[in-house]
């Protein structure tokens, strides 16, 4: 007998739902991959091995935390705010469906986890180049067990903001509001690289951005397709979404960085594909295609002004977490109840639709998500760093975190081992516009 077969005798398991999930879980996972791509190709070449490794990193760190605690905090009974220990160790988590589900529980368990762990690497775009690597897998452990399950609870297991009505189908509140303002906070306790304001800090690669960006959105029809948890009317929507919302503010970032500056960039073409994925990934299933076409276009212009303005002030958020994540997520998150259609979605129509109230509910989630993510990682990295350094000193900056990390190098060409002997930094490049965008 196969092993569909044996799912098909398990009471309320479905094999085609579970087949699709199980697609949709291997589809996010590789999304940290991909994110690695493009973060390396976001920073300088001395940083590009650091940085990916800090995506790689959570598939370790987070995917312990999440099986022992992380999980049940999550999707425990638990309060409104936070779940109980019920599936701490994975207690309780075998092939039967959760309630109201047609896969196993051990396969939404996966589903799940690859969210938190793609959410924590996230967080490194913040901190790259700077943040010591120890202290990093520190972190996104505490953050991983303190923060995202917290949040998940609010929307995804029950708690007081699903009870209150708020709509989120695959993550704006946990995922995106979670990791751009954890970002933001994180990029204040670490502090500006040290050359930041003052020289040229370059994206080396702008390949990988677009490579990166590329296996991203093609993961992301997994993240939002798959969150329908089955082959079903809300995943299929959501998966078409996922198409039409990055073309559309793809096409907006193309007019705008031609308007601004007469030339379209790729760096801006790969951060464009990632502010259409973050948009829709709250309203998935839950506006129709056109309006899901709409929301690509006015996804884009809160993020591009964030983006515009963010290098000049003196928060070093480095790969803009908080613009192409935290605003395109709140953005998302806040259009809902506008564009919300019950013809669509079944559950709720929204102020277009007579239905104001609908509104109010994801306000509220747009203003309790980004103070808790922010607040509560304020406090976690301010006790870190009395406790002990976060980042590495100006001589490890200036030769480089691949090498003074990770004893390696992104690319070989010795100049880091001669850097370490000689303790001579690294001539800089001629300075340009600090945005990497």
């Amino acid at each position: 007998m196969s092993s569909l077969s044996i799912l098909a005798a398990i009471e309320g398991v479905d094999s085609g739902d579970t087949a699709w999930v199980v697609m949709a879980t291997a589809l996010v996972m590789f999304m940290t991959i991909g994110l690695g791509v493009f973060y390396s190709g976001l920073v300088r070449a001395k940083n590009a091995l650091n940085t990916f490794m800090m995506c790689v990193a959570a598939l370790a760190v987070v995917t312990i935390s999440w099986a022992l605690v992380g999980y049940s905090l999550a999707f425990g009974e638990g309060s409104g705010f936070i779940g109980n220990f019920d599936y701490a160790f994975l207690n309780g988590v075998g092939f039967e469906p959760v309630e109201g589900q047609t896969i196993p529980h051990i396969v939404f368990f996966a589903f799940q986890a690859t969210f938190c762990i793609l959410t924590a690497a996230l967080v490194s775009g913040a901190i790259v180049e700077r943040m010591r690597f120890v202290p990093y897998l520190i972190f996104i452990a505490i953050w991983s067990i303190a923060i995202y399950p917290v949040m998940a609870h609010w929307v995804f297991g029950g708690g007081f903001l699903a009870e209150g009505g708020t709509l989120d189908f695959a993550g704006g509140v946990p995922v995106e509001m979670g990791s751009g303002f954890t970002a933001l906070a994180a990029a204040l306790i670490v502090g500006a690289r040290k050359d930041y304001g003052r020289q040229a800090l370059l994206p080396h690669n702008s390949v990988y951005i677009l490579l990166g960006a590329g296996i991203l959105w093609f993961g992301w029809f997994g993240f939002n397709g798959g969150s329908g948890l089955g082959i079903n009317e809300a995943g299929m929507l959501a998966f078409v979404n996922t198409l039409l919302t990055p073309a559309c503010c793809l096409a907006t970032w193309f007019a705008l960085d031609y308007l601004r500056g007469r030339k379209i960039t790729a760096v801006g073409a790969g951060t464009a594909i990632i502010v259409g994925c973050v948009g829709i990934t709250p309203a998935g299933a839950f506006i129709s295609p056109a309006w899901a076409m709409a929301l690509g276009v006015l996804v884009t212009f809160p993020c591009y002004a964030v983006i515009v303005w963010r290098p000049r002030t003196r928060v070093d958020e480095t790969l803009d977490v908080l613009a192409a994540h935290g605003i395109a997520g709140f953005t998302g998150i806040l259009l809902i109840g506008v564009f919300a259609q019950a013809d669509w979605n079944g559950v709720a129509d929204g102020l277009l639709y007579g239905n104001g109230a609908l509104l109010g509910d994801q306000a509220l989630a747009a203003l309790v998500s980004p103070l808790y993510a922010f607040g509560a990682t304020f406090v976690i990295l301010s006790a870190m760093k009395m406790l002990g350094a976060l980042r590495g000193s100006e001589r490890d900056e200036a030769i480089g975190l691949d090498v003074t990390d990770h004893g390696e190098e992104a690319y070989v060409t010795g100049e880091g081992a001669i850097l370490i002997a000689s303790a001579e930094p690294p001539a800089e490049r001629v300075p340009a516009p600090t945005s990497a965008h």
